[in-house]
């Protein structure tokens, strides 16, 4: 079977491609044969040694929390699976950086983890959609729900995440505004969700939302971290919700408790996906939910490259660079 490892962290050079036997599932395990691999900023942190703030770890490492493809084999206490069905999974039943495995062709992975997919519902759409989604949906629905009327500022707002965060806003009544990187961004943006763009690489982006929301926006659902999460404060109506879900610039430097007073009665949130998705009861209605709304149109999944799972290193790099829009999926060769 033929995997992307790391042996230490660092740039995308330092994927590796490795071969390696897979043993028999577990009696509380199911084989995946993987068709479409989820790429996701967290294996870019994990690549990089960012989640890594308590321990460090194990050697060689396969990336990855997110896959769709075919049961292979089922272990004997598994119930509820059979050869053959289609599944797909996001996250493995512990934090990110501790239980990854998803770019290889194939996986042993506790059945618990694993959702059915419907017939109408693709091997790449699940790929992409069911971490970014439930992630979405952990924001939307523990953070900060939108109303109609709230103005809601995304940041990266054609990132697979923020893509859909905006959709969904505005399927629930919501005026977007979302900062992204470039004129190209700002269409795709544009077309999955936002009224409005700012290009943040060229202007302000808190003078821009201040012309356009004066009296704030009601929350701010941001993936980026270190550059965007503190000025955002300084948009947020009175009682307004910061939330930051990813930190694809960095972690968001240490700040007085003090300030989000002086900056109006902010409520701050800082969202675990893991712990969301951990349960099949938490999983999957959430799941339910997110076909449901694929299914009515309320969200589109937008997959702007699919690369073969060899050259993993390559869309790492266009993704870490800011080069890619929507979901990128890795592909393994079998099932070119």
């Amino acid at each position: 079977m033929k995997a992307i490892a790391i042996f230490r962290n660092g740039g995308p050079e330092v994927l590796e491609a490795i071969e390696l036997e897979l043993p028999l599932p577990a009696p509380h395990e199911v084989r995946v044969r993987h068709t479409a691999i989820g790429l996701n900023f967290s294996d870019i942190n994990v690549r990089n040694g960012g989640f890594y703030l308590t321990q460090k770890p194990h050697f060689p490492l396969i990336l990855g929390n997110e896959a769709a493809g075919v049961v292979e084999s089922v272990g004997s206490a598994v119930e509820g699976f059979v050869q053959g069905d289609r599944v797909a999974y996001a996250g493995s039943g512990s934090l990110f950086f501790l239980n990854t495995g998803a770019y290889a062709e194939e996986r042993n992975i506790d059945a618990n983890c694993l959702v059915k997919l419907p017939d109408d519902i693709s091997d790449e759409q699940a790929a992409a959609l069911l971490l970014k989604g439930l992630t979405a949906a952990v924001v939307v629905h523990r953070c900060y729900t939108p109303q109609p009327g709230d103005t809601i500022l995304v940041h990266a707002a054609a990132s697979g995440v923020g893509s859909l965060l905006a959709q969904w806003c505005t399927h629930l009544g919501a005026t977007v505004i979302g900062t992204v990187g470039s004129q190209a961004k700002a269409d795709f943006a544009r077309a999955h969700g936002c009224h409005q763009t700012i290009l943040y690489r060229s202007e302000d982006f808190v003078s821009a939302v201040r012309c356009l929301a004066p009296e704030g926006v009601a929350a701010v659902f941001d993936g980026v971290g270190k550059d965007t999460f503190v000025p955002s404060f300084d948009v947020l109506r009175p009682f307004g919700a910061a939330v930051n879900y990813g930190n694809a610039s960095g972690n968001v430097p240490p700040f007085n408790l003090m300030l989000l007073a002086q900056k109006g009665c902010l409520a701050l949130h800082r969202p675990g996906f893991g712990f969301y998705g951990n349960t099949r009861q938490t999983r999957q209605p959430a799941c339910d939910e997110l076909f449901d709304l694929v299914r009515q149109g309320a969200i589109r999944v937008d997959i702007s490259r699919k690369v073969p799972l060899h050259e993993a290193a390559l869309a790492h790099a266009e993704v870490e660079q800011g080069r890619s829009t929507g979901s990128v999926l890795l592909i393994p060769s079998s099932t070119q």
